[in-house]
């Protein structure tokens, strides 16, 4: 049993990282860090509540250390982990910047530690859809991806105010973390970004919207989000030289994680079918329509990966490399929306 513990229950570690942690086989949430509620104890009775974080990491029956925590306190608390010879997870983004993601990824190499982004989107159902649309050739050759994440929050977040303080990313390293991970794992690195990332909310705060053109050889990429769309746009769009794939809505795994504790037995991630994308290819001249049945998502696969790297059975679900490679991108498309033009993406750099 690899026995977990998870520092911060707000709303990641509640809804997203303590229901999973408690449905893999193989895992166990034991521990959590709570400065003065015990609001994880009360879900989970028998789990182990620390005031601080050494307290915690002075547990050795914990094998695993989870950070879900506000974006600018992820560095230093998973630099303490790893210090600590634990194994680390960590919600997105990883860090605020790409150098603070080097240094975790070298400093875990020293260890001999596990070093993982929470980039659990990747095992979303509408995702795992579209990826074995492209696989087949359904589309023919591909020519325009689009990938949206709109919101409606017309005022800062009551329960994450730090989410409106710049210094943690605001949505570009928020949303776009999910965004931007996607095209890297479909198509690997880009040559260039063309981004706008601005405020569209009065007053002063983070920034809360943005779109970014990714050049490929022979296509475009464009990932945007804002959170002052009432109506929806398509969740992704995408266009080849055989048809087109459309899909509006969202994977409903969130919303059902945040009414349990844990997963229990049947049916997860399936969506209904009035919610499925919509296919439209040429057949002879004509354009044949029809839904896509999906791709049942599930986020469980990504804390089983996690069980299966610390019993050496395979590779971490997400590498450090791939949060880096994230963050360089996002960085590059500040860089690109500051000076008003495309910037080339060299990745040469990438850390070893």
């Amino acid at each position: 049993m690899i026995r977990a513990g998870l520092i911060g229950f707000g709303l990641g570690g509640r809804v997203f990282h303590a229901p999973l942690l408690s449905s893999v086989e193989g895992l166990e949430l034991a521990a959590v860090v709570e400065r003065t509620t015990n609001h994880a104890a009360e879900r989970y009775p028998g789990i182990t509540t620390y005031r601080t974080l050494d307290d915690m990491l002075a547990d050795s029956s914990l094998d695993l250390i989870v950070v879900t925590t506000p974006n600018d306190s992820h560095f230093e608390y998973a630099r303490e982990a790893i210090e600590a010879g634990k194994h680390v997870v960590v919600d997105k983004p990883m860090c605020v910047s790409s150098a603070e993601i080097a240094e975790l990824m070298k400093l875990a190499a020293g260890r001999g530690t596990m070093l993982a982004p929470f980039h659990n989107r990747r095992f979303e159902g509408d995702f795992l859809t579209l990826r074995k649309l492209l696989q087949d050739g359904s589309l023919g050759r591909l020519v325009y991806f689009e990938a949206t994440m709109d919101r409606w929050r017309p005022a800062p977040s009551a329960r994450m105010p730090w989410k409106n303080d710049p210094a943690q990313g605001g949505l570009l390293l928020d949303l776009g973390t999910h965004l931007a991970d996607q095209p890297l794992v479909l198509f690997g690195n880009p040559e260039a970004v063309d981004a706008e990332v601005k405020r569209e909310h009065d007053g002063e705060g983070a920034n809360d919207c943005f779109t970014l053109r990714l050049r490929y050889p022979g296509f475009t990429v464009m990932v945007s989000a804002n959170t002052l769309s009432a109506l929806e746009r398509p969740r992704y769009h995408l266009r080849g030289t055989k048809g087109n794939y459309v899909k509006c809505g969202v994977d409903p795994q969130e919303a059902a994680l945040s009414r349990v504790t844990r997963i229990g037995g049947g049916p997860w991630g399936q969506e209904p079918p009035a919610a499925w994308g919509t296919l439209a290819v040429d057949v002879d001249g004509g354009m044949v329509t029809h839904p896509v049945e999906p791709v049942p998502g599930d986020y469980r696969l990504y804390y089983a990966a996690v069980r299966d790297a610390l019993l050496g059975k395979g590779d971490a679900p997400v590498s450090a490399l791939a949060a880096w490679r994230v963050a360089r991108l996002l960085e590059w498309a500040e860089e690109s929306s500051k000076q008003r033009c495309e910037i080339a993406c060299d990745w040469s750099e990438e850390p070893n």
